[in-house]
């Protein structure tokens, strides 16, 4: 190793794609970056995946593999004035014959003037350019921008990948690991495809001159663990809570206290998800399961009263009970076509023989003429049509063989029937 103080995650940096570890689909036979060095052109690309998974290593490696200069900037710290210059620079290197290979990380932090700023120089070839993100691209970067750049996507890095960067870092540095087997695994599983937090993690235990190797535990006791992925706002936030309705839906239970989890040690907001799962009870459960929208808020309530950890196990209540729930999404449908019919038909009269006629001249108008009070009917039901007389009845609420709207089902089947033979009786 030698005596540069830079960071060993620096210091280990691949110069080719062939020393970058995992990326197989990128980097691999027939892959997108793979092809882009066999043929020594390069195009405008967009790099999308999770922090420490080699966006910016990949790009630097791709600048070496076909011997431009690498130009890297930050959208955070950087603004159009910068650009501007690092393409005057290039346009003075394209003249003696030098490429540039113009790198932004985090690139989804420019705003649409800053992105725009790029495209002449995109098109002319002044620059080739090379953006990195840990956002969806389809829904941070401008159209514009994206229809000029292939998009790249990466993913975390592996447990063996992370391992043999273990075993590189040894051969590198000529130092052993103090770490047990078990405990090497434990980290591989602790870095969670993020080699970067894998190297300063490496970095630290073999400057600390532990006596001995350590264990898993003493592991977690000589470093912060580190929290499992989740942005809270960002992709991973609604890939996580897609997960989980997803895995509900399908009656997963395991799947969804796996995924809840996995928001909850993220620091997700615990009011967030009983808002999702609320809302899973009333639009995926509904009238399948009177019980679940009950059951959704007295566990929500019961964790606001309690907190954490006891109002974890609510949280769990809530999450196996809307899992093994019978499912309907016929209420959703219901509303959404009521409303669609209300748009539809504007503001036609209710019938007049459901309206009140507090006055004479109401009596006189037909309000309320033909209005059957259903509790003196022998059935208890009139048959009488609620809708206004221009519209005609329509059927917006169709329950399924399912939990409760089985039964729903049978009393709705019931009053159609009887209001089929009172309408037959007065034809």
């Amino acid at each position: 190793m030698s005596n540069d103080n830079r960071p060993l995650a620096d210091l280990m940096r691949p110069n080719t794609i062939d020393e970058v570890l995992g990326q197989t689909a990128l980097l691999g036979e027939n892959g997108l970056v793979r092809r882009m060095v066999e043929n020594q052109k390069l195009s405008n690309l967009i790099l999308w995946g999770p922090p420490g998974c080699g966006k910016t290593t990949i790009a630097r490696a791709l600048a070496n593999s076909v011997d431009m200069d690498f130009v890297p900037m930050s959208a955070v710290f950087s603004g159009t004035a910068d650009i501007k210059k690092a393409v005057e620079a290039a346009k003075l290197r394209k003249q003696i014959g030098r490429g540039t290979l113009l790198f932004i990380d985090e690139i989804h932090r420019f705003n649409k003037t800053q992105q725009d700023t790029l495209l002449p120089y995109l098109e002319d070839g002044t620059v080739v350019f090379i953006g990195a993100t840990t956002e969806n691209p389809s829904f941070n970067l401008n159209n514009a921008l994206l229809s000029r750049c292939h998009v790249g996507v990466l993913e975390p890095l592996c447990t063996d990948d992370l391992i043999e960067l273990m075993n590189r870092t040894e051969k590198f540095t000529g130092k052993k690991l103090p770490l047990d087997t078990a405990a090497r695994a434990h980290l591989a599983q602790m870095a969670d495809g993020d080699a970067r937090f894998l190297l300063n993690t490496l970095e630290y235990l073999l400057n600390a001159n532990f006596k001995k190797d350590l264990s898993p535990d003493e592991l977690d006791s000589a470093i912060q663990k580190r929290a499992p992925l989740s942005d809270k706002t960002g992709d991973e936030h609604y890939n996580l809570i897609s997960a989980v309705h997803k895995s509900l839906r399908a009656s997963d239970t395991d799947a969804a206290l796996y995924w809840v989890a996995r928001m909850m040690t993220g620091g997700q907001d615990p009011m967030y998800i009983f808002r999702r799962l609320t809302r899973f009870a009333m639009e995926d459960v509904g009238l399948a399961d009177p019980n679940a929208i009950q059951m959704a808020i007295a566990t929500w309530n019961a964790y606001e009263r309690m907190g954490s950890p006891e109002g974890d196990i609510a949280l769990a209540e809530l999450v196996v009970y809307l899992g093994t729930a019978p499912k309907s999404n016929r209420l959703d449908k219901a509303i959404h076509a009521a409303y669609a019919a209300a748009i539809e038909t504007g503001s036609l009269m209710p019938p007049k023989n459901i309206l009140n006629a507090p006055t004479r001249m109401m009596k006189n108008m037909g309000y309320g003429a033909g209005y059957v009070y259903e509790p003196d009917t022998e059935s208890g039901f009139s048959g009488q049509n609620c809708f206004p007389e221009k519209m005609g009845r329509r059927t917006f609420y169709t329950p399924v063989e399912r939990g409760f709207e089985r039964e729903i089902k049978k009393r709705l089947d019931y009053w159609n029937n009887l209001r089929e033979k009172i309408n037959k009786k007065s034809e």
